[in-house]
């Protein structure tokens, strides 16, 4: 009876661990997402430095080989 409970507290903490990993590993994905979304909205929303147009900006001259 005693190895039964003893069985059972441990099934207990076990589940207890695992819920608390995907809690953190939960956490850390929408951190990283938010980041990224800031990033994103950064990169897009930022005009200094940027061209008139939305082109790539072309070489004045050609590449001499």
């Amino acid at each position: 009876m005693f190895e039964y409970e003893l069985q059972q507290i441990r099934s207990a903490e076990l589940i207890r661990e695992a819920q608390d990993h995907r809690l953190a590993r939960e956490a850390l994905r929408s951190r990283r997402a938010a980041r990224r979304a800031a990033a994103y909205e950064s990169a897009h929303n930022d005009t200094e430095g940027q061209a008139d147009t939305p082109n790539p900006r072309r070489h004045r001259f050609t590449r001499v080989a």
